[in-house]
């Protein structure tokens, strides 16, 4: 079982604890303000008020155990900075920030963060992408040019099998499943056969992507 350090308990820190709460997960949570941690209290293992810029209180956390740390903080971006720096000084395994804006992704960067979250700049790009097709239902960015889409089956491949189509080649993507409703199916061979009405989930470039939902 994993286990979980988040500082900060502001609407995406609760979100993030929610979201860990519900794989079973180990996590404690810090913030200075005892409200901000109280509605938390079911779903976690400790919670501590405190101030995490003052790395005598991060000592007493024993940073080292903890699988992952995630910085949460709100609107004082200055703390973000120094509690990121601080985590790494005290033997963070792994240190996650979140940014508001891409000039703050590159300062926690600097200060040691491994990875940066920047929920609302995702959020924007995926429903972007989203709903500016009339075809492209989902889309999951793999922080390189290859992302997954979700996309219509198009009425000509219906009754065909991969294989038949010859989907990687003709269209660059690679098929992964086919989902129906909430239910998600693996391609594992080319000879699944595409059915009307169910959509695909593929994995390849957004060029790649746009031409084939024009």
């Amino acid at each position: 079982m994993k286990s979980f350090l988040i500082i900060g308990m502001g609407h995406f820190g609760h979100h993030m604890c929610a979201s860990l709460a519900k794989m079973d997960c180990e996590i404690m949570i810090v913030d200075k303000n005892e409200e901000a941690v109280e509605d938390m209290l079911p779903y976690v293992v400790s919670a501590k008020i405190g101030d995490c810029t003052n790395i005598e209180v991060l000592k007493t956390f024993d940073i080292p155990s903890f699988d992952t740390c995630f910085v949460c903080m709100g609107e004082n971006f200055q703390n973000s900075l120094e509690i990121t720096s601080l985590l790494k000084e005290c033997g963070a395994k792994r240190v996650i920030s979140k940014a508001d804006r891409d000039i703050q992704e590159k300062f926690l960067l600097r200060n040691g963060a491994d990875a940066v979250i920047y929920p609302e700049k995702n959020m924007a790009e995926r429903f972007a992408v989203r709903e500016s097709s009339e075809h492209i239902f989902d889309y999951i960015n793999l922080g390189s040019e290859y992302s997954i889409y979700e996309i219509d089956v198009l009425d000509r491949w219906v009754g065909k099998t991969v294989k038949e189509l010859n989907f990687r080649v003709k269209y660059n993507l690679s098929v992964l499943a086919t989902k129906q409703g909430g239910d998600v199916k693996p391609v594992i061979t080319g000879e699944r056969r595409f059915e009307k009405g169910e959509h695909l989930l593929v994995l390849g470039k957004e060029e790649d992507v746009r031409k084939l939902t024009k």
